[in-house]
């Protein structure tokens, strides 16, 4: 359910989060015609991805000398007992928490249970689902990073793909003011344009407290989905900055593999596969091996990026999401978030908030031994099992008859297993979805338009599709009275972008 919001009470902020202006929210040119190569040529789909993701890369490598303040820090702080915090907001905070688990499964020398802490915002339970607007509140920043115990002399390393996004800053701000070891901010769009255009960013970049990391990788292959190239550049910075040896020689033979070697060709008959379980009806259970966190990111961001449904909770009437994960071998709830985080879950209990963030909500989601019988006999529907597992010769998917193995050469690292994957992940799940017709030419149709930013994003789109098919070019505090208006009726699982295009075509032939 969208937090009511009425179009006057956004149009008074409109201009604080209109972003079309940045990189990260631009339309790729070398994938305007995705929606059709994912629906009709799945080879080409998969290829413009790997293009977008190796010219990203390709850009990272040119800047990994400038992740050597970032390494310095991170071992000093260690070195005296100090603490490493990590802060994003949806995909940044996921990767924020991924983040965390590599530390300590052996990236960050040094790293134990209590001295790197990864958190994201709405905490934990946002892993599941997204907080609804809890990114518009720097003020809820300030309270989770002071809660997590925030003291002077430890790092936060912030984390936001757009460089824009309130609560990230929030959260830098705090830390610089209390901490001598000044905060790292980790963004992806040109300082120039944020300079010119965003306050809040204008107001970071102008401040000698946080030092400030420069990734800008130009527009993601789907428009605004952050999720994708931006994610997986801030991804790598961190965690090769964490990496025993130096930045450099801990990317380039990552690099050499994942832009060269790694063949991402084996997708196309796994996309199709699984688009294909979704048309006939089936629902399809991930169940992850060691690259839980990985696989977990990718199948909860499917909800906010496509509108789809959400995992739902345990003992519900329906199980409404066509996706869900199931950690084999443990025997609660609890059990399978212990094996997920590999630590004790962080909820807040925060009040009226409390039913969203709180360890009873998160006790709601279960993805314990018996997931697939559960489901079906719930829903009567086909429980088919993908499969990602580690053997010897690498990363081995099986999805009904369809088997392959990703080889991983000696001396790639945990980490970067998982962040090849990540790639691998994402665009795959983009492709599945983009043949079930979740977003159109290279615009994200189905956008959950539930905090500013979204809102936003669903006004341009709305407007794009507008004059590239239709010649119109209304203004945008029409489409956005008109937006909101269809939102506040929008039913579950319908596209926003492409109900207010109707809407306005109606409104035209009047």
């Amino acid at each position: 359910m969208s937090v009511s919001l009425s179009p006057s009470d956004f149009l008074s902020v409109a201009a604080d989060f209109q972003l079309g202006v940045l990189d990260t929210e631009r339309p790729h040119p070398k994938t305007t015609r995705l929606a059709e190569w994912a629906r009709h040529d799945p080879p080409a789909a998969v290829a413009a991805l790997r293009e977008v993701d190796q010219d990203a890369l390709r850009i990272l490598g040119g800047r990994v000398s400038a992740l050597a303040p970032l390494r310095a820090s991170i071992r000093n702080v260690i070195a005296r007992g100090d603490r490493i915090f990590l802060c994003g907001c949806g995909a940044t905070g996921r990767l924020s928490i991924a983040l965390e688990l590599f530390a300590r499964q052996g990236l960050l020398p040094g790293a134990t249970d209590g001295n790197v802490i990864g958190f994201m915002a709405g905490g934990d339970a946002a892993l599941i689902r997204a907080i609804e607007r809890f990114e518009d509140h720097p003020e809820y920043a300030e309270r989770q990073l002071l809660e997590l115990g925030f003291r002077d002399g430890d790092l936060l390393i912030s984390s936001t793909e757009g460089g824009e996004t309130p609560f990230v800053i929030g959260a830098t701000e705090t830390a610089a003011a209390i901490s001598r070891e000044h905060p790292f901010f980790l963004y992806c769009n040109p300082d120039e344009v944020l300079r010119a255009n965003v306050e809040r960013s204008r107001r970071v970049l102008d401040d000698a407290r946080i030092r400030k990391i420069n990734l800008a990788v130009g527009p993601m292959a789907l428009s605004g989905s952050t999720r994708m190239q931006a994610s997986t550049v801030l991804m790598a910075a961190i965690g090769f900055a964490m990496a025993s040896e130096e930045p450099e020689s801990a990317f380039a033979p990552w690099a050499e593999w994942a832009l060269q070697e790694l063949d991402w060709s084996f997708l196309s008959s796994f996309i199709e596969a699984e688009a294909a379980a979704y048309q006939s009806g089936d629902d399809v259970i991930y169940e992850p091996g060691p690259y839980d966190i990985s696989v977990l990111t990718d199948t909860t961001e499917r909800s906010p990026t496509f509108a789809l449904p959400p995992f739902e909770r345990a003992g519900a009437d329906e199980a409404t999401s066509r996706c869900y994960l199931h950690v084999p071998g443990t025997s609660s709830a609890a059990e399978a978030w212990r094996t997920l985080l590999h630590r004790e879950p962080r909820p807040l209990e925060w009040g009226t908030l409390q039913h969203l963030t709180g360890a009873s909500a998160m006790a709601q989601f279960d993805f314990s031994h018996g997931v697939p019988e559960r489901r079906q006999a719930r829903t009567g529907r086909v429980q088919r099992t993908f499969q990602i597992q580690r053997e010897s010769a690498g990363i081995r998917w099986r999805f009904g008859d369809l088997t392959h193995v990703i080889p991983v050469p000696a001396g790639i690292s945990f980490f970067g297993e998982h962040l090849a994957l990540k790639m691998l992940l994402n665009a795959h799940s983009t492709l599945v979805t983009g043949r079930l017709g979740r977003y159109e030419d290279n615009l994200m149709t189905y956008v959950a338009a539930n905090n500013f930013k979204l809102i936003d994003r669903a006004i341009r789109y709305t407007r794009l599709l507008l004059k590239r098919h239709h010649g119109l070019e209304p203004a945008y505090d029409d489409v956005a009275r008109l937006l909101l208006e269809e939102r506040a009726s929008l039913p579950p699982g319908e596209p926003i972008v492409l109900r207010t295009v109707d809407a306005i075509l109606r409104l035209q032939a009047r």
